[in-house]
């Protein structure tokens, strides 16, 4: 995904296999990392306890709890990538434990 350009796709081999689809990333002070990072888990239904607010389809990035996951395109996160409904399922759904995400700014 490319936090500049407000977009994020899937790859297979070197061809987009989904999108691209427009996301929103983290505020100033809850800036969404940059790297590579493996898939460490999912869940469908999550609940953010520290932000007290539904997190449905999140595909899990990185141990300190930044995912993908439906949220709004219009309001910057606490540091996850927020997808439309349908791209989030999507994501959910074809990304795989240990599959590799790559943020770049």
């Amino acid at each position: 995904m490319q936090l500049s350009t407000n977009q994020t796709w899937l790859l297979r081999g070197n061809k987009i296999a989904h999108g691209p689809f427009p996301i929103t990333s983290g505020m100033p002070g809850y800036n969404t990392p940059i790297g590579k990072f493996p898939v460490l888990r999912k869940v469908k239904d999550e609940w953010s306890k520290p932000y007290n607010g539904p997190m449905p389809y999140s595909t899990y990035f990185t141990h300190s709890g930044i995912a993908f996951h439906e949220g709004s395109l219009t309001q910057p996160s606490h540091g996850c990538i927020h997808l439309a409904r349908g791209a989030a399922a999507t994501y959910f759904s074809e990304l795989s434990i240990g599959e590799t995400v790559q943020v770049v700014a």
